[in-house]
């Protein structure tokens, strides 16, 4: 018994419906055994907040978009202040590419070289060149924990998806599907994001499993269930028809970032002493930008001093 694999486009008995706007929801629930979990996920306002925030390439933009997802998937039923750290360390021009989830469906993220591109593939973003070669690793952290859970795979295929559901079945022995797509309008923006994570839990039944993954195979790409106007409740819907859900929760995923004054100068104070006192002799401000959200934070003489100064 076992899914590890991406969902490609197929044939869907979904008929095209006009675009609609789609408020961003994370909808979970198990199957009525309780042996099977399903995510489904609409992101499309949280991707494109995350991909306008910086010049990006239209492949730095998917790479980015289906990490934050994933994080945000595989971060599910995470308590309290649990986080996840989802890395895609590739030898590809993207380089690393970042995602860090919270419990509450909050995550931010970040591209090495968000500006680096190639060309497409087959007529869609080649984010597998893009992202290349290497390792990803998950990240599990909480405050109280000695120290963080680290799981890692090779990076096979470097599509985000299929990836992370061979990750769930080699480190963490859990059958899974995930689909992960998004899309972008003629201005290059995002217009469409969406997902979903399917994973089978300890005892899970054979056949309610086979039964989930002849739902999953009749999905279309999950952008597209996006824009023919499903939300997460009905991408759900589709994943469990024919065998019925438990009680459902939902949350609402955004793209947050906790930078701030004070965690720029926190930054500063990483680096060496010769370091720091060069800068206070100097006298000058000092600039820090936020890798995630690229928030500037000008900090001046007077602030350095009262800060570092002995």
């Amino acid at each position: 018994m076992r899914i590890a694999r991406t969902v490609l486009p197929g044939e869907t008995s979904i008929e095209r419906a006009v675009s609609v706007h789609l408020t961003d929801q994370l909808v979970r629930t198990l199957t009525p055994g309780g042996d099977i979990n399903v995510v489904g996920l609409v992101a499309t306002n949280l991707v494109r907040e995350a991909t306008s925030l910086r010049v990006m390439s239209p492949t730095a933009m998917n790479a980015l978009g289906r990490t934050l997802m994933g994080a945000v998937l595989l971060g599910t039923g995470m308590k309290g202040d649990e986080t996840l750290q989802l890395q895609l360390r590739g030898d590809g021009p993207l380089g690393e590419v970042l995602a860090i989830a919270e419990s509450t469906a909050r995550v931010r993220g970040t591209v090495r070289h968000p500006t680096a591109d190639v060309p497409p593939r087959d007529g869609h973003f080649d984010v597998a060149a893009g992202i290349g070669e290497g390792m990803l690793a998950v990240v599990r952290h909480h405050p109280r924990w000695r120290e963080p859970h680290t799981g890692v795979v090779a990076l096979e295929s470097g599509e985000v998806a299929k990836d992370l559901a061979r990750y769930l079945s080699e480190s963490e022995q859990t059958p899974a599907a995930v689909g992960l797509a998004m899309g972008l309008d003629r201005d290059g923006a995002v217009d469409a994001a969406g997902g979903f994570l399917v994973r089978a839990l300890p005892g899970a039944s054979d056949e309610v499993f086979a039964a989930v993954d002849a739902n999953v195979h009749t999905l279309p790409n999950a952008a597209d269930l996006v824009r023919i106007g499903l939300d997460a409740n009905a991408i759900v819907d589709h994943l469990v028809e024919g065998i019925g859900s438990g009680e459902r929760h939902a949350a609402l995923p955004e793209f947050f970032c906790p930078c701030s004054r004070q965690r720029a100068l926190d930054v500063l104070a990483l680096l060496g002493a010769d370091e720091i006192e060069e800068i206070l002799s100097d006298g000058e401000s000092q600039e820090v930008c936020c890798h995630f959200c690229g928030e500037a934070y000008r900090l001046s003489s007077d602030e350095l001093h009262e800060r570092f100064a002995v």
